[in-house]
């Protein structure tokens, strides 16, 4: 590890020395929590009972957790103390705890997917990710709730509980992991694992004032989580800064961290796209993309404008391959007990019964040749920029009694991050200074480690340390 207290403390917005408290610890990032612990300033077992006992006494506990494994979280962090003590840790996050969206699979705890479809399902096994988390030393304090079925870019739900936004606890925290977003953001998690078919992610990291990472769908491993779509479907990490979320990304793949010494801002190739991702935007998103645009521009990036016509096309192929896929996969269990979902989720899905065989076949051929023209589009950038979303946090309670709203806005809320799922791209949406407001960066298919240095470059000039 080889990091001594004082430079710990200097990466740090909170001091971990012997005059910090461990409330302090709650509001420290993941990477500093785990250097606190190599450097012998932090011991996992204090650290996770801190974590449980600010998740126990929060007044929004049952919203944001659906299930807390106080059990396992202290077993893993003794262990992880004990790999401590010895100098075999196994990870930069060894003994580092996190929380995990409702639809990864958690050996003798229920996981239930955001629906009473699942009610009292319990694994036998871990999901993968899991495994491979917990091996690198990972401790999990539980399970957050998360949109029906990870259907909804917005994060009601009525059926199971709807997190509240750290900005307003009335306002929709973004989903579908929407309580990863507000276990982190609430300080109940120095991070959370999520997933992102269409933004789940990236929404409510941006309305929460995260930084949240969509990886490249087959990048990893989605044995063991409840599928949406799973030729869309992706795992990645909320977090506090870029570096939390590529170390959260090493252990779930089980895989060494990208090395982010030296990334710059300065002679940045950077893709400004201006159809699609502006239309319908509301004022306070551009100007926030605008003021960060700007702050890249004088940090030395290079930007330019670009329109991609082959998005325009590829757009409307959401409506038909993401709800028939997901309807192809749940119809069974869906119309076995249609009476237990939030009728906004049953209506997206059962919209998906309308899509033919052909139809749906006929649609992914035309993505991947729409696929092959945005990559000979942005092949030149190192990124391509644009607002993660076109609105602000919705009001839940009119959310759920105008139901033309609700549509509205949960759709506009996913348009700008499904690019990045229908292009097949990893992703990753940076806080602006500005709330509830994202700047997303997109990366080449498969290339996380270039992303990550450009949003590590990016982070530090978008919101500068306080």
């Amino acid at each position: 590890m080889g990091h001594d207290a004082a430079t710990v403390a200097q990466n740090s917005k909170r001091p971990i020395g012997k005059g910090c408290k461990m409330k302090d610890w709650l509001w420290m990032k993941a990477a500093d929590l785990g250097q606190g612990i190599a450097a012998g300033q932090i011991d996992p077992v204090a650290l996770t009972r801190t974590y449980l006992e600010a998740i126990d006494g929060h007044e929004h506990r049952d919203r944001i957790y659906a299930r807390v494994t106080h059990d396992r979280a202290l077993a893993e962090a003794e262990a992880a103390a004990e790999r401590a003590r010895l100098g075999i840790r196994r990870h930069a996050l060894d003994g580092v705890p996190i929380s995990w969206k409702d639809l990864f699979d958690t050996a003798g705890t229920a996981t239930e997917a955001g629906t009473a479809l699942l009610k009292g399902h319990v694994p036998q096994e871990d999901a993968r990710v899991l495994r491979n988390a917990t091996q690198a030393g990972l401790v999990c304090l539980g399970k957050t709730h998360m949109s029906e079925l990870a259907f909804s870019g917005i994060g009601i739900n009525p059926v199971t509980g709807t997190p509240p936004n750290v900005h307003d606890a009335a306002l929709a925290p973004g989903g579908s992991s929407s309580g990863a977003a507000a276990s982190v953001a609430f300080g109940l998690a120095p991070a959370g694992i999520g997933s992102d078919t269409g933004g789940s992610v990236r929404i409510p990291s941006a309305w929460n004032d995260l930084v949240g990472f969509k990886t490249t769908s087959g990048r990893i491993s989605l044995d063991g989580v409840h599928p949406l779509c799973r030729r869309f479907d992706t795992v990645g990490p909320l977090a506090r800064s870029v570096r939390d979320a590529t170390l959260l990304i090493s252990a779930l793949e089980g895989q060494g961290a990208p090395d982010l010494k030296g990334a710059s801002p300065k002679g940045l190739r950077l893709a400004v796209l201006r159809n699609v991702a502006f239309d319908d935007i509301r004022p306070e998103p551009a100007a926030a993309f605008d003021e960060a645009a700007a702050r890249l521009k004088e940090a030395g990036a290079i930007l330019t404008e670009l329109t991609v016509p082959a998005l325009d096309e590829a757009m409307p192929l959401s409506a038909l391959l993401f709800a028939s896929e997901g309807y192809g996969i749940w119809k069974e269990l869906i119309e076995s007990a249609p009476d237990k979902m939030f009728p906004q989720i049953l209506e997206r899905f059962r919209s998906g019964a309308q899509v033919s065989a052909p139809d749906y076949i006929a649609g992914w051929e035309k993505l991947g040749a729409l696929r092959a023209q945005w990559q000979a589009a942005t092949a030149g950038f190192d990124a391509v920029l644009c607002p993660t979303g076109p609105n602000l946090p919705p009001d839940v309670e009119r959310m759920l009694s105008d139901d033309d709203y609700y549509i509205r806005e949960n759709l506009l809320a996913l348009r700008n991050t499904r690019i990045g799922n229908l292009m097949g791209l990893p992703a990753v949406t940076l806080p602006t200074g500005h709330a509830g407001c994202g700047l997303m960066l997109m990366g080449q298919p498969m290339r996380e480690e270039a992303l990550a240095r450009v949003a590590h470059a990016a982070e530090g000039v978008v919101l500068p340390a306080t």
